[in-house]
């Protein structure tokens, strides 16, 4: 019997997994292993790859499926028909972006990347600028012809690449929210932290002990160690599929949390992938649907649940264990201190809740900025240490703590930076339907059973693929439309109300 339209594309899109799975490993051996002259070869692997799978969304066959299929949808079931809208997207998306572009892009930020890594290493901001320069030139020429395709704004066209749905409108609404009140908060907080003693933790933490400690606790949480790995680099992110995850995390041998919570941040990525609906696993329904969700349960592993009073009572005995920690330093109240201190500091990824999205309104100023032609890559430098002095009343004492911390930008990924707080928005939201549901969440993280909570996860969002939006996925799972009221309404609770342990 010939197979159906639908199930013809199905077909198509099970090669194009395998495709793209292909690439994402070839991404992670290329930050953690490959040696740093291969970069221009393995850009030239990866754009073969992707240009063979944007042969397939853009091919005719597809087209005429895609066609036969949606006239026939009427016999197609809610996940078939998801997945055939799902499907459509994809292609419309590949349609608009040249292949020629596409490789000119994969190949420039594979040297770019290379290039970052050189240029943080010797603090100099003038090693990058160049290839930044010739990103920038690329995504902007990406971004018109998306938008036009796709009869949007052109950064919206970029930043629904990432997470389709969420746009410039919903991101500065949940920025305006946040700025009316997070810079008194943040000051209000500080002042009052400052009458509480804090007792550093001294010393130098080997990597041995490091390691040791944060395979024991991703363990507990439920990273599969027989279906994913954990390394070391000089950037924490995930890569892989859902049944080879590859993580990564970055050490500080004089901080003990930078690690576990960058290992944990990554970890929610991981199981979020891992928790993917396993008949769908090779069909664009079956995706994550969205970086904005995916950050979420990033963020919500790394500072909701990483810098609870709750996981600190079940981390205080395994510090004890891994590092010998003994004294009032290592004790339950002073380590929550720690974890929950609030200070201005230069690096995103080790900011707490409170000044993290400082640092992401930052990012999405500048880089819409740069892609208007408002601001050239050779000002970026001055430009970048000129909104920290603003939002943050610092200056960066050096380009790897300030211009040249992150990664996203020599890779291309324009209109990723706001979804870190569209994350930081649905974490808390679900956190506070979460408890709501799970009234044991204190006393179960307390015990290092995290069964009920990432539980609740995967079957709110995980198990959902991509089958709804994020608009129907936050009603579906709180019943509440998206803001950033929940969000706010956590950070004060926890921070300015001592009475309540959050």
């Amino acid at each position: 019997m010939a197979l159906s339209p639908y199930k013809q594309l199905e077909l198509e899109w099970k090669r194009l997994h395998a495709l793209r799975g292909a690439v994402s490993l070839l991404r992670w051996d290329a930050a953690v292993m490959m040696p740093r002259g291969s970069a221009a070869g393995r850009g030239e692997q990866i754009a073969a790859l992707e240009t063979e799978c944007h042969a397939v969304l853009t091919s005719p066959k597809v087209s005429r499926l895609l066609e036969r299929a949606v006239a026939g949808q009427g016999s197609l079931e809610e996940w078939e028909i998801a997945n055939l809208r799902e499907m459509r997207r994809h292609c419309d998306h590949a349609i608009a972006m040249p292949v020629s572009l596409l490789n000119k892009l994969i190949r420039t930020s594979a040297t770019a990347e290379s290039a970052w890594s050189d240029a943080r290493q010797q603090n100099k901001f003038e090693l990058f600028a160049p290839h930044l320069e010739e990103v920038v030139r690329l995504v902007r020429e990406k971004a018109a012809l998306l938008g036009q395709a796709r009869s949007m704004d052109p950064y919206d066209a970029l930043v629904d690449e990432f997470s389709t749905g969420v746009s410039s409108e919903l991101i500065e609404n949940l920025f305006k929210t946040y700025s009316r009140r997070l810079p008194e908060l943040v000051r209000e907080v500080i002042a009052q932290q400052e009458a509480i003693p804090v007792l550093p933790l001294t010393g130098s933490y080997k990597a041995r002990q490091q390691r040791a400690l944060i395979n024991e606790v991703l363990r507990a949480i439920g990273f599969p160690f027989d279906r994913g790995r954990i390394d070391e680099a000089s950037h924490a992110f995930t890569e892989g599929i859902s049944g080879d995850i590859r993580i990564t995390y970055c050490l500080s041998r004089q901080d003990p949390f930078i690690a576990l919570l960058g290992a944990l941040h990554e970890t929610g990525h991981a199981l979020y992938d891992l928790g993917l609906p396993k008949p769908w696993l090779d069909q664009p329904v079956g995706q994550a649907r969205g970086i904005a969700l995916e950050e979420s349960q990033s963020l919500f592993l790394e500072m909701i649940l990483g810098r609870s009073r709750a996981f600190v009572r079940y981390l205080r005995p395994l510090l004890e264990k891994h590092f010998g920690g003994a004294g009032p330093e290592w004790s339950e109240d002073n380590l929550y201190r720690l974890l929950t201190r609030v200070r201005r500091s230069a690096i995103r990824v080790d900011a707490d809740e409170l000044t993290y999205p400082l640092h992401v309104m930052l990012r999405f100023d500048l880089e819409r900025r740069m892609l208007q032609g408002r601001l050239a890559v050779r000002d970026l430098r001055e430009a970048w240490n000129e909104e920290m002095r603003q939002r943050l009343d610092l200056v960066p004492v050096n380009d790897a703590e300030g211009v040249l911390q992150d990664a996203h930008w020599a890779s291309g990924s324009f209109g990723y930076f706001p979804l870190y707080m569209v994350g930081v928005a649905v974490a808390a939201q679900l956190a506070e339907q979460m408890r709501r549901d799970l009234p044991e969440f204190d006393d179960s993280v307390s015990r290092g059973d995290f069964v009920a909570v990432c539980g609740w996860l995967r079957d709110a969002i995980h198990a959902q693929g991509a089958r709804l939006s994020l608009t129907e996925l936050m009603d579906s799972a709180t019943r509440k439309p998206l803001t950033a009221t929940a969000a706010l309404r956590y950070l004060e609770r926890k921070y300015l109300d001592n009475s309540i342990s959050i």
